[in-house]
């Protein structure tokens, strides 16, 4: 095997070393490329061969040939059918060409078996290994050489071992002490005159302890954290006890004058272990690299495209999903039922930078900078804000609605209480309206409310009893006018954020009758074996259910933290082994809604019987760059540096925009190679035999939704008709 040269220097490789093994190991196709006149030929006869394998297998013609989709068709194919698949799509899609945003839009064009022809032919080689070790791989797949890793579960149990909590009392303690030293450096500050606040001051009779005390005091408030919250390279490596080596240091500068932001409230900034010790090095990184900017961010930093096509935005026109707006930065629309409302308070703003941010190209622009002063509402945005949710009420199939920002909960309670109490107004005009339609021409009413915040995990001092009286005041009213699906919805990407703080805020939401999800993005160092197990199962203790698990949006700004596609299709596969919840359980978990103060035991008693460690009742996806999520797709192409392309279907199991029938399939181009990823995990310290069989993930398909994320069904019929809707021809980015 050679994936252990993978941890080497490119040079330990040798130039030709790799197509030789290919070809000596891959005699037949040796043979057709040296013997055919053309690639075109050489392609055709490879073709037939690959063909006559398929031919014996059932199931994998069919999906080849697109008459059998869906998991079920899936989940009948071999280790064996997914390499053959792989190939006749590389062959099928020679020659497409394609604009590569991770190149500023350089065309390219799909030409996956030319580097080996010329490797026959001409006997030049280029240098590239990561192109090498895909085709390499690809080949032992298909002759059975490379078997898939099916890892048992007391495999799973011991790669989630690897992975503490921040429940853990050592953890604890490690952080009381980085608590201190943080405390220590503010009073200082504070003492020299280089922090001046109203609120937070000292009296000149206090002595030390008087005054860390106080500061003390003062650490359990959100206002002190966000307004001591480290904005400099300087303080923030001061706070850390000047661990940060100078590669991190010189990229922090870098950063700063690029005009990237740096918000790190000083709690989050408390979990960071400044030790380096061996045993939290893989945790602790996936909590680094969601806050120092890496290299590839600060070159890309002022070229950032938008992801999401339908974040551009021009009011009374279509946007990419066909949905027309009333505001170009306040309501984001992808799917019929449910749109984002983005209100113009602080809300807008976070409790701290995610340097993954789908927003980061907005912060190009200077708008979103953390100056929290500013964003504060205008003293017209209860009109504004009455005028966005009239589109709620007018449109006839929205039922769900997701106040984020930013944050929605670094708005204030004022602001918070008056959104919810005008969304309750809202819904009930709603209600009021379809008194007046008959059965079949009825709109949807509001049934799900949602808030998209990563305060919990950022900041737990943000959930205060007075949010908590606001929100449970809110269930009680809504709930008899017919909402049922009252959700936090939160951001958790580390066991190690899970912290006794973190645990009592999620537990005063239960108080009030609201459930916690959690949608975890899948970065390079969340990837790691057990990581994700071990968050889904220490959320799962504290009464957290898991929804979602995303892989990285955007292109070469977050290539660092970009983990393949096809390591997503691995986590999905195999964490379901021990996670899947049978179907004969769905009933309990569709009523855990409705007793929350009991959720956490409730929870523990249902992976009990089911015998889980956790639920696995996430999907892991993707938010395609045109219209929806999916993690459907195959594989098609590869590049001559190792990047893959892929081509993604939308996800069958929910509603889209009719846009998708005109839109077709998403071209994706990632944004490194699996070698390339594989170099990541070794410099983490991951063994890297743990991921051999990482290069024959090349097809995906959406898991079925789990009932508990689906809409109740009403007791009369919706009309069909589609409002704030127009067809248009979506945008052709294929050549």
């Amino acid at each position: 095997m050679y994936l252990e040269n993978l941890t080497k220097s490119t040079n330990s490789v040798s130039k030709h070393g790799i197509p030789d093994i290919f070809f000596e190991e891959n005699p037949r196709v040796k043979e057709i490329f040296t013997h055919a006149l053309t690639l075109e030929k050489a392609l055709a006869k490879l073709r037939a061969w690959v063909l006559t394998f398929i031919s014996s297998h059932n199931h994998a013609q069919a999906f080849l040939n697109f008459e059998e989709q869906g998991r079920e068709a899936y989940e009948s194919l071999t280790w064996q059918d997914f390499a053959a698949i792989r190939i006749i799509d590389y062959i099928d899609n020679t020659g497409r060409r394609f604009e590569d945003l991770n190149l500023n839009g350089k065309i390219v064009t799909n030409n996956p078996f030319k580097p080996m022809w010329q490797a026959v032919k001409t006997r030049h080689y280029d240098e590239n290994h990561a192109y090498y070790f895909d085709m390499l791989y690809l080949f032992r797949q298909l002759s059975g050489k490379l078997k898939m890793l099916n890892p048992s579960i007391e495999n799973i149990n011991e790669w989630m071992s690897r992975h503490p909590s921040g429940l853990d009392q050592k953890i604890i303690r490690q952080r009381e002490e980085n608590k201190k030293r943080i405390l220590k450096i503010i009073i200082k500050n504070i003492d020299a005159g280089n922090i001046k606040s109203e609120k937070y001051f000292f009296h000149p009779e206090m002595d030390t302890n008087q005054k860390y005390e106080l500061a003390l005091s003062w650490w359990n408030t959100s206002h002190f954290h966000l307004k001591f919250a480290i904005r400099s390279p300087e303080l923030l490596n001061k706070m850390l006890d000047y661990s940060l080596d100078e590669k991190t240091m010189t990229l922090l500068e870098k950063a700063k004058n690029k005009g990237i932001p740096l918000f790190v409230n000083p709690y989050y900034l408390s979990l960071l272990d400044i030790h380096h010790r061996d045993h939290l090095q893989k945790t602790d990184q996936s909590l680094r690299d969601y806050i120092f900017a890496s290299k590839n961010l600060i070159d890309e930093f002022g070229n950032i495209v938008a992801w999401e096509m339908e974040d551009s935005v021009e009011v009374g026109k279509p946007n990419a999903a066909g949905w027309i707006l009333p505001s170009k930065h306040n309501i984001h629309r992808r799917y019929p039922e449910v749109a984002i409302l983005i209100p113009d308070t602080v809300g807008r703003a976070c409790g701290g930078l995610c340097v993954s941010c789908q927003r980061m190209y907005d912060f190009q622009r200077g708008r979103l900078n953390f100056d929290l002063e500013k964003l504060k509402p205008r003293e017209k945005w209860i009109d504004q804000l009455r005028r966005l949710l009239k589109y709620y009420e007018n449109d006839s199939q929205l039922r769900d609605i997701l106040i984020t920002g930013g944050d929605s909960l670094m708005s204030s309670d004022k602001s918070i209480r008056t959104i919810l109490d005008e969304v309750y107004d809202m819904a009930g005009r709603k209600i009021e309206a379809n008194k007046n339609r008959p059965d079949g021409k009825k709109y949807a009413e509001m049934i799900r409310v949602r808030l998209g915040t990563r305060l919990p995990v950022y900041l737990p001092q943000r959930i205060t009893d007075s949010l908590i009286e606001i929100l449970s005041e809110f269930k009680a009213k809504a709930s008899a006018i017919g909402f049922e699906q009252f959700v936090v919805q939160c951001h958790f990407e580390s066991a190690m954020e899970i912290t006794p703080e973190v645990k009592t805020a999620i537990s005063k939401i239960f108080s009030a009758g609201w459930i916690v999800t959690n949608q975890q993005v899948f970065t390079t160092a969340a990837s790691v074996r057990g990581h994700t197990a071990k968050l889904r199962k220490v959320l799962n203790d504290i009464g957290v259910l898991t929804s979602y698990t995303f892989s990285v949006k955007g292109y070469q700004e977050n290539r660092h933290n970009f983990a393949t596609n096809a390591r997503a299709v691995q986590e999905q596969i195999e964490e379901k082994k021990i996670g899947l919840v049978p179907k004969q359980y769905y009933h309990e978990i569709e009523s855990l809604p409705q007793d929350v103060s009991n959720i956490v035991n409730n929870i523990r008693a249902l992976r009990q019987k089911a015998g889980l460690p956790f639920l696995g009742t996430d999907r892991n996806v993707l938010n395609l760059p045109g219209v929806g999520k999916s993690l459907t797709f195959r594989t098609i192409g590869i590049l001559e540096d190792g990047r893959r392309i892929l081509e993604f279907d939308h996800d069958g199991y929910r509603q889209h925009s009719p846009i998708i029938d005109q839109m077709g399939k998403v071209i994706i181009i990632e944004s490194k190679s699996i070698r390339d990823y594989l170099l990541q995990l070794a410099e983490i310290g991951e063994d890297l035999n743990e991921y051999e069989s990482l290069y024959g993930y090349s097809i995906g398909v959406s898991e079925p939704r789990i009932p508990l994320y689906m809409y109740p069904e009403y007791n009369f019929k919706v009309t069909e008709e589609l409002t704030n809707f127009e067809m248009l021809k979506p945008e052709n980015r294929e050549f």
